[in-house]
């Protein structure tokens, strides 16, 4: 049951919620209140377009009612200027203090992400993180150990082996980590096998974790080479808890232990091209 409930003392009948249901299921009939009938029921998306655009608050859904929603207002969002500055500020951050995130802002930007878009708004992705750094402190020494025993024993792929046995090396010789660049935290987004579109979703999910992540004073880093030893190494996805065959991608992230005090020039790298039709 969708729980769908207009309060018949607020509703103007404006038919916003009507015009802007993504299924277009709900209807309303002359001047009675909008509605959903059960047989159609099965097409919602679970969007909550009608929660969220009804001006009155008249709307609720699943038990959500308008009122425990976070007010929108039109200076509720950061100006441009600071949204162009922080696509121009953001950074790969590689050099990382070693100390906790406070856990009360991890969970706030965990939480966040549930309002990141996937596709057909299906939310089949889970948020795997390790939000202490011992546990990171672990980990990173587990998979350095695996690497190396699967390069003994000859099971890593020719094209991965050089650079991972020099990464191994590294760490064993001179305790430089080269896969995690000393990170306190990482996060793994994977997809489930009902998502639609799997690999979007997963990187629709980091790049709003990044944004929201580095708005807070954190470094982040987009992390291929700790996808590359998993995929080398299946065991490591595994110790992960990422399943066999899904969509994943890896963010580290912790406090930076580098400032830039400047943006990098980088304007006219974009491409843009005019469609005529």
């Amino acid at each position: 049951m969708l729980e769908f409930v207009v309060d018949e003392t607020k509703c103007t009948r404006c038919g916003q919620c009507v015009r802007d249901c993504v299924s277009k299921i709900i209807t309303r009939n002359g001047s009675e209140i909008p509605r959903i009938r059960s047989e159609d029921e099965a097409n919602c998306i679970g969007c909550q377009h009608c929660l969220a655009v009804c001006p009155e608050a008249a709307v609720s859904i699943f038990g959500l009612r308008p009122a425990d929603s976070q007010p929108l207002k039109e200076d509720s969002f950061p100006a441009l200027d600071k949204m162009l500055t922080l696509a121009r500020g953001r950074r790969s951050v590689r050099q990382y203090r070693d100390e906790n995130v406070e856990q009360g802002l991890q969970r706030q930007l965990l939480e966040a992400l549930g309002n990141a878009p996937t596709g057909v708004n299906r939310r089949a992705l889970t948020f795997a993180v390790i939000d202490d750094r011992d546990a990171m402190r672990r980990f990173r020494a587990k998979t350095y150990d695996m690497i190396a025993d699967a390069i003994k024993s000859g099971q890593v792929p020719g094209h991965h082996a050089g650079f991972l046995q020099e990464a191994a090396a590294a760490w064993r010789e001179k305790g430089v980590d080269t896969i995690f660049r000393g990170a306190p935290h990482m996060l793994v987004v994977f997809a489930g096998s009902d998502a639609v579109c799997p690999q979007e979703d997963v990187t629709l999910a980091l790049a709003y974790f990044e944004l929201t992540a580095q708005s807070a004073g954190l470094g982040t880093l987009w992390c291929g080479l700790a996808k590359w030893a998993m995929e080398a190494v299946p065991e490591l996805k595994d110790a992960a808890g990422i399943p066999p065959d899904s969509n994943y991608y890896v963010m580290l992230f912790g406090v930076p232990a580098v400032r830039y005090p400047r943006a990098v020039q980088r304007d006219g790298a974009a491409r843009v091209r005019r469609i005529s039709v």
